[in-house]
């Protein structure tokens, strides 16, 4: 037994000193004080990078007013840590990065990140009224990944799927659900990495605000079983537009077909979904946003709730006559006012507006950016299933 007990000890204190020595990997050395970045300060924020043989270094933010090339120099201190302090940027969710001697690195201090496609940037979060949905809420709805059987593709495909707080322990409770879509370089993991969206649901139903709903967030590349982290060989892309004029519709909007008539389906089939037009709303961003609108055109009495957000599509004056025909409750019209894509939003407004279709048509500062469809989400997902 003394043994025993000898052993535990042992093994005891072979764990911490373990856990000293992963502890002691993010000193700089005996007494150096800990690097913090991004540190909020009252009204400013202050980005610190140990690089002990750079030359120069410098911070670029997606708050700067040129988010693709704009930097600011940061100043060498003691224990080669370079810094640079600026005056905190409007609430909103911000992504950074230093460039050291030319070089785009990631800050090694931050653990908040979104990916963006193929990129992962580090992220800053401004608390305020803006803001205040896009944190953690108190109850958390659950976030899984399910994969259905596609015949109109040609192979299985992954999922995002968000429940609501209270899913699970309410087993004969029925949900609506939104159909959540990215843009162009996203993947079904997109609007939960930086769209914020599981937060955004949570926070408005927790509030009363919102419906307790189903968000369905699908892979809108018809090449792709799945997002690119899962190392899946991916088709090649059909771009030949001689050839895509040659398809039929269906043909050329196959993965719109696949969501209407296969995910739609399994939705209903596997989850505890309302399997009526007025328990389905679709939402998209730019390219998501364009298959939103071909969706409702090709499946006009599907979705009661409509919401093209940024959108590369427009619909025919035919085509908005039917969805009103089919008794649409809520078509959500968004776009940002200096978005490239905003003269055809005002198209697509002024085709609704002169079919009668019953819309609302939110104009936002800014361009194409989730900061926008961000916004665009916390304020049309109170508006759904009323």
């Amino acid at each position: 037994m003394k043994r025993f007990f000898t052993l535990v000890a042992a093994s005891l204190a072979i764990t911490a000193s373990l856990q000293a020595q992963e502890l002691a990997n993010f000193s700089f050395g005996r007494g150096a004080r800990p690097v913090i970045s991004p540190e909020i300060q009252n009204d400013s924020v202050t980005f610190r990078l140990k690089a002990d043989y750079a030359t120069v270094v410098k911070l670029s933010g997606s708050w700067m007013p040129n988010p693709y090339g704009g930097t600011i120099d940061m100043v060498r201190g003691e224990n080669n840590v370079w810094e640079v302090k600026i005056p905190l940027p409007e609430p909103e969710i911000y992504t950074y990065n230093f460039v050291v001697d030319g070089v785009a690195v990631n800050d090694p201090q931050n653990v908040l990140v979104q990916r963006d496609g193929t990129r992962y940037l580090p992220m800053l979060m401004v608390p305020g009224a803006r803001t205040e949905n896009y944190g953690e809420a108190t109850k958390h709805g659950t976030v899984s990944h399910p994969w259905y059987d596609s015949k109109v593709l040609g192979f299985a495909r992954r999922l995002t799927v968000y429940t609501p707080y209270g899913y699970e322990a309410n087993p004969k409770k029925k949900y609506p659900v939104l159909y959540l879509l990215h843009g162009a370089g996203g993947d079904e993991e997109a609007w939960i990495s930086m769209g914020r969206a599981a937060q955004i649901l949570d926070n408005l139903i927790e509030k009363g605000l919102a419906e307790p709903m189903i968000v369905v967030m699908p892979n809108g590349n018809a090449n792709q079983q799945a997002a690119r982290t899962l190392n899946i060989p991916e088709k090649p892309m059909q771009w030949d537009r001689n050839a895509m004029q040659n398809m039929s519709e269906r043909e050329r909007n196959s993965y719109v077909v696949s969501l209407c008539e296969e995910i739609v389906p399994f939705i209903e089939k596997n989850f505890r979904a309302i399997a009526k037009p007025e328990a389905r709303a679709i939402a998209g961003l730019s390219m998501g946003g364009g298959h939103t609108i071909t969706a409702s055109n090709m499946y006009p009495a599907m979705f009661d709730y409509i919401c093209p957000l940024s959108a590369a599509g427009s619909a025919t004056p035919e085509q908005v006559a039917t969805l009103k025909k089919a008794g649409v409750k809520l078509y959500f019209l968004a776009c940002g006012n200096t978005d490239f894509l905003f003269q055809g939003s005002q198209t697509l407004d002024k085709t609704l507006t002169e079919q009668g279709l019953k819309h609302e048509f939110f104009v936002s500062e800014g361009g194409h950016t989730w900061a926008n469809w961000r916004l665009y989400l916390n304020t049309f997902a109170p508006k759904l299933f009323k």
